[in-house]
């Protein structure tokens, strides 16, 4: 595995497993304890994986907990995402940026997304399965969403959903709140 960091966000890992092919597939080993922790020097206890399926357009997301905050190390298995991190720790000196990155089956690359970040991203093939391991357990008590259109954050989202239309939300999504609004971590 080869571990990069963020361009604007350091803290946000980039991951590439080393992938063994041949004619009949491929195989990588997409987490081992001992290797991440060798790899990152962070001592992570990841708790629950989570695997979605979207179509094209659909945009999940900016999501975050402000107690209970998870840690995601996220990727894709089919398809291809434009996946976004938003640092939202008071005291970072990148407090308000956000981060891009291409994720697909295709690149097989991860992206650990630390505690204190929104996660968000938006499918870009016909269809995505995204999966991702937390560090912490859901907790929906906690749980709070960032508007993917924020105008103070400006995150520049692929267009992929038809002119004059907006992508796909869930209601909770549609109704997430302005980063000057939002609570943040101190």
């Amino acid at each position: 595995m080869q571990l990069s960091r963020g361009q604007k966000l350091p803290d946000v890992l980039i991951i590439t497993p080393k992938v063994f092919g041949d004619e009949r597939g491929f195989f990588f080993e997409s987490f081992n304890q001992r290797t991440w922790q060798s790899l990152t020097g962070r001592d992570d206890q990841f708790v629950q994986d989570n695997h979605s399926r979207s179509a094209r357009g659909v945009l999940r997301g900016l999501h975050y907990q402000i107690e209970n905050a998870q840690g995601k190390l996220v990727r894709v298995i089919a398809g291809e995402v434009f996946d976004v991190a938003v640092d939202l720790r008071r005291n970072s000196p990148t407090f308000g940026q956000w981060e891009g990155f291409h994720l697909s089956a295709e690149n097989r690359h991860m992206v650990f997304v630390p505690p204190g970040f929104a996660h968000g991203f938006v499918v870009l093939s016909d269809y995505a399965e995204f999966l991702y391991k937390t560090t912490d357990y859901w907790s929906p008590q906690h749980e709070r969403c960032i508007r993917w259109d924020d105008p103070d954050l400006a995150i520049t989202w692929p267009n992929v959903w038809a002119p004059d239309s907006a992508p796909q939300l869930s209601a909770k999504d549609s109704q997430g709140s302005n980063f000057k609004d939002a609570e943040v971590y101190v």
